[in-house]
């Protein structure tokens, strides 16, 4: 007779967050003197509460011609094992460069532990202010944090359970696809020819259904052409519909890619692929920095995404230094001619504001 036999496993639980630190009027903060500091708000990683310190002129006097930047885990009698990574943002570029990096490591909120790093030397006042990582009198401070948590341990399984593999449907859709195997349906876009699947056009989108089966022209025809729209957009829609994904995309290529996911967001309206829309209105709402915020803010007008909408708003109306470097940005000035009922509402919120 055979012994049955069970098995359980213990995996390490990590929790990662990012918090995006953006300070104003530098050369108004500089010069509050050595230990002197500003702290971001309050942000939860993990379960626990977390700042950003910044001090200009920095913390002691022997940092006294650096800045200084630390995380801190606040609360009373808290303990956690935690790394993180403190960056500076390029504010030509919008990338992030790694300052300095906390291996994992026990943060002891009732000690000098509860902060990283644990140098007050964070980078040369002088070489901070020649770099591009300030610009405009404004500089970003990214952090990303890391939390172990406790071990996680699985319910217990017979070793003779037949394990089933994860899903693998999308995959074989678009490499079925690549493979041009039962495409009946051809487009022309931008001089660049994509072969597709009817039925499968038709699940993912009601237009291209109302158009591919219906009393359409392009049901009728096993060419359609596509106006408007770049070759490199289309292929990354075609992708989304057979994966339900987005493609990799180079991160090198930060302004290339925010101008992408621009345009999906436009193909994804255009064919009611409702899911890539909400997709494409997540990331750009990720990425909203100075520059980049009225553009977007124009996008979510013109193509009704109501959310990205208020979460524009509330960026510009911020406080009043987001406001004025957002009015002196040529976004801003593109804004006012395609999109003034943006800025009827961006008014009015910025009244009310002011009332309270």
């Amino acid at each position: 007779m055979t012994m049955p036999t069970t098995v359980s496993t213990c995996t390490a639980v990590t929790e990662q967050g990012k918090h995006v630190f953006e300070i104003f009027d530098y050369s108004k903060h500089r010069g509050m003197g050595t230990g002197e500091l500003i702290r971001s708000g309050t942000f939860s990683v993990g379960g626990f509460d977390w700042a950003i310190r910044f001090y200009p002129d920095g913390f002691a006097t022997m940092s006294r011609d650096y800045i200084s930047v630390y995380l801190e885990l606040l609360g009373k009698d808290t303990r956690v094992r935690a790394s993180c990574d403190l960056s500076l943002v390029d504010q030509t570029t919008g990338l992030p460069t790694s300052v300095h990096k906390t291996d994992l490591r026990v943060f002891n909120s009732g000690d000098l532990s509860r902060f990283a790093p644990q140098c007050d030397l964070f980078m040369r006042r002088g070489v901070f202010e020649a770099s591009p990582y300030l610009r405009d009198d404004h500089l970003t401070i990214q952090c990303i944090a890391t939390v172990r948590k406790g071990p996680q341990v699985s319910a217990p399984v017979l070793l003779d359970e037949i394990e089933v593999s994860p899903s693998n449907i999308a995959e074989h859709l678009w490499n079925f696809l690549d493979a041009g195997e039962g495409v009946d349906v051809r487009f022309s876009v931008g001089g660049e020819t994509f072969a597709a699947h009817k039925v499968v056009l038709a699940m993912r989108s009601p237009v291209f259904k109302a158009e591919l089966f219906g009393r359409m022209r392009e049901a009728k025809e096993q060419l359609v052409t596509i106006e408007e729209m770049q070759p490199e957009v289309f292929r990354t829609l075609l992708h989304f519909i057979y994966t339900d994904s987005l493609p990799d995309m180079d991160g090198s290529e930060g302004d290339a890619d925010r101008e992408m996911i621009q345009h999906l967001l436009v193909a994804a309206d255009r064919y009611a692929v409702d899911r890539l829309k909400l997709v494409c209105q997540s990331i750009l709402r990720n990425n909203l920095d100075v520059e980049t915020v009225s553009a977007t803010m124009a996008l979510a007008y013109q193509h009704n995404c109501d959310r990205l909408k208020d979460v524009c708003l509330e960026f510009i109306t911020s406080s009043s230094s987001v406001m004025d470097s957002v009015v002196a940005t040529q976004g801003y000035k593109n804004l006012k001619t395609t999109c003034p009922s943006a800025l009827v509402d961006l008014f009015e919120k910025s009244r009310k504001l002011h009332k309270a």
